[in-house]
């Protein structure tokens, strides 16, 4: 009996024909995440790109303009939000601002004069008329305008999309938004300001 069962156990231990399937089965797992991982990394590096993109070319487009009416406005807003395709878990909120520099050179003073966003679908005023704002010191020139582009972005990752309604706790909450933004500042470059009347 003894004989047999120590046999028995000799011929398990030099048997080897399901190594390479136990080998890979504690390796797969691990392949699969660093390939997921990496696809998930690349895809939102390239939608961190498209962030800046879309206030560069909203903040272009504005900036070549004298005259800007309002339906003109909402539809560079609508071309800035379709760039950021195909990502298309969230949308982005973009902001253009025309601010004027006030006052004297010992005290200037930064002033919105017309604004527009879209957030989502929805396009509105930003903020209101001859509200002040904050703008790099060197911006700061008496007499002269800035268009300002911001985009934001709630990045959703697949993982965290995907489980978004399951759990709010564990890996996938920890990165269920990763917030994206960019701010452009542009000079108008046809006129000494970009008028928008109906803004």
């Amino acid at each position: 009996m003894m004989r047999s069962i120590a046999s028995a156990a000799k011929r398990l231990r030099a048997d080897t024909r399901g190594a390479a399937a136990i080998e890979f089965a504690f390796i797969a797992p691990i392949l699969l995440v660093l390939y997921f991982m990496t696809m998930e990394v690349s895809q939102a590096i390239e939608t961190n790109k498209k962030v800046g993109r879309i206030a560069s070319m909203v903040g272009d487009l504005v900036a070549q303009q004298r005259e800007v009416p309002r339906v003109d406005v909402d539809q560079i807003l609508d071309i800035g939000a379709a760039i950021i395709q195909p990502y298309s878990r969230s949308r982005p909120t973009i902001i253009i601002e025309h601010i004027g520099i006030e006052g004297d050179k010992a005290n200037p003073k930064a002033v919105v004069e017309w604004s527009r966003q879209i957030e989502g679908n929805h396009k509105s005023q930003a903020v209101p008329k001859n509200t002040e704002t904050v703008v790099p010191e060197q911006l700061r020139v008496v007499g002269t305008h800035l268009v300002r582009v911001t985009t934001e972005l709630g990045y959703k990752p697949v993982i965290a999309w995907t489980a978004e309604q399951k759990a709010s706790l564990g890996l996938a909450s920890a990165f269920s938004t990763l917030n994206m933004s960019e701010q452009y500042y542009l000079r108008p470059r046809m006129s000494a300001d970009v008028r928008c009347g109906d803004c």
